[in-house]
């Protein structure tokens, strides 16, 4: 590979995609810097699964171990109909403890901590600043930064997620590559338990969800709710986020749907957001690439999210090991090599997922509850 260590490369974005680039490139022999916008790593979020190709990756990058040390013991999910019974449940097969495999799932914020732990005093980190402008030289790309700083990289990653700053700038609005698949969610973080710890439970109506994820003493709220047409909304407007979600369940009283949006209305940890898939026709343009969300978001309903940021920071970095850091030519394998994978997983999310999680009809969750007997 040509000489590396006076080549220098910025990352936007701290999250699994910005953090799993940061560790390749450096291990590549690349300068990085990371610029996160928000003031530190962003908490909070549903956890992570680690399965198939994402193992062999996380085993490569030295860190199973770790993250199996860590794992989860979920071990079972639950149908509920409106009097609290159950109608079906799956065991979840990513009980460490009985696990065969290396297969896990792992707290979000814990995975995030073991990234930046790893690449933390490698790496330079820029916070609470962003992106505004790029200009692409024969030999550069030239960034200005909120701040009004200005530097010069070799390359450019927007791993900046589903509202990429960097797609946005380089490579058109976000419209250009959003495909809505008609669904809203919102995820609220409680410190306690609302059900059996290592459990889950999942509650429908026609064309809504309520999901209960109960671990390490804290509890995951999922609501989710069809809308063939978009809700027009500010994405960093979280109050006004709130309202949205609450309006679409208040006047449903079953199950325990009242009490959880009380929980809804105070917690802390709330994000929300339409359920959609980002697709394009090109991750890189010139001197800049995209990884994870920021070029091929999945959407929830894949479960896939934090695992295919990791798989696709690692596909990069093959593709720029086997061409010798010729960055034109790796990027074009990249985009060739990894896009099957990432249309099967975004295949899966419509043709599986939605239906899975958000059925439309008494009928189809009736069957779901009651054919489903494992994972």
């Amino acid at each position: 590979m040509e000489t590396l260590k006076e080549k220098k490369v910025l990352v936007s974005g701290a999250s699994f995609a910005g953090l799993s680039t940061a560790y390749w490139m450096n291990k590549l022999g690349y300068k990085v810097t990371v610029v996160e916008l928000a003031n530190g790593l962003k908490k909070g979020g549903t956890p992570v699964d680690i399965r198939e190709q994402t193992v062999d990756i996380v085993r490569r990058m030295g860190l199973l171990e770790q993250i199996k040390a860590n794992s989860l013991r979920m071990e079972l999910m639950e149908f509920k109909n409106a009097d609290d019974v159950t109608e079906g449940s799956m065991k979840l097969q990513n009980n460490a403890e009985d696990s065969t495999d290396d297969d896990c799932e792992i707290e979000r914020d814990m995975l995030l901590s073991i990234l930046f732990d790893t690449v933390k005093s490698d790496v330079d980190f820029i916070f609470n600043n962003s992106i505004t402008v790029l200009t692409e030289t024969d030999e550069t790309v030239q960034v200005t930064f909120k701040d009004g700083a200005q530097q010069s990289f070799d390359l450019v990653f927007g791993c900046d997620g589903l509202h990429s700053t960097v797609r946005k700038i380089w490579f058109g609005p976000e419209t250009d590559y959003s495909h809505f698949l008609e669904q809203y969610f919102s995820i609220t973080i409680v410190n306690k338990l609302l059900i059996r710890q290592n459990t889950s439970q999942l509650y429908n109506v026609p064309g809504k969800a309520v999901i209960l994820n109960a671990y390490n003493n804290k509890t995951d709220i999922v609501l989710c709710f069809f809308s063939e047409k978009e809700i027009p909304y500010d994405y960093r407007n979280e109050e006004q986020q709130r309202k949205i979600i609450v309006e679409q369940f208040c006047s449903q009283k079953s199950w325990r749907i009242p009490h959880l949006l009380d929980e809804v209305k105070s917690a802390e940890a709330f994000y929300f957001d339409k359920l959609c898939q980002i697709k394009m026709p090109s991750w890189t343009k010139g001197r800049v690439a995209l990884v994870g969300d920021a070029g091929y978001c999945a959407s929830p309903a894949a479960g896939m999210g934090g695992s295919l940021a990791i798989h696709g920071a690692a596909a990069l970095a093959d593709a720029m090991l086997k061409h010798d850091g010729n960055y034109a030519l790796a990027f074009q394998d990249y985009n060739t090599a990894l896009r099957p994978f990432i249309e099967e997983v975004q295949a899966n999310a419509v043709n599986f997922g939605l239906n899975m999680l958000v059925p439309r009809t008494e009928e189809a969750i009736r069957m779901r509850n009651t054919q489903t007997d494992h994972f």
